[in-house]
């Protein structure tokens, strides 16, 4: 079955629609963080980051700076967060490669930011050892 995005992508269901090309879609979101809250897709169902083919990936990346440039002149936001969630630990609804543009103003609350932590540094480089090894 099609993902909400994909229908959206080929005009089934409406959506607010703020720019357009032959592998992008970036639309506001109907549950918004903040006013101006956009998303950008691509027009092909991929369910995450490391599904999408590289030259697929760099056409999202270029939509969403047009469109985070675009949010930032248009509704002069004191800020605006780039997030994008794979899994549904990591708060991801949608299983289709998307990202999110998050127009912020200062004492917004509207994301909060993660705990930092501490880390060793001697575990830093184990770990960086590790996942380095895996980088192809």
């Amino acid at each position: 079955m099609a993902s909400i995005f994909s229908r959206i992508a080929q005009g089934e269901i409406p959506a607010a629609k703020i720019y357009e090309d032959d592998q992008t879609l970036a639309f506001l979101d109907i549950n918004p963080a903040t006013r101006g809250h956009a998303l950008v897709i691509c027009k092909e169902e991929h369910p995450d980051l490391l599904s999408v083919p590289p030259d697929l990936l760099a056409a999202v990346a270029q939509t969403t700076q047009k469109v985070a440039r675009a949010v930032t002149e248009a509704l002069k936001p004191d800020g605006y967060n780039v997030m994008q969630n794979n899994g549904s630990a990591a708060g991801q609804e949608v299983f289709h490669y998307h990202v999110h543009i998050v127009p912020r103003w200062e004492g917004d609350n509207a994301i909060r930011a993660w705990k930092q932590g501490t880390a060793d540094t001697q575990e830093l480089q184990e770990l960086a050892t590790l996942i380095s090894r895996q980088v192809q």
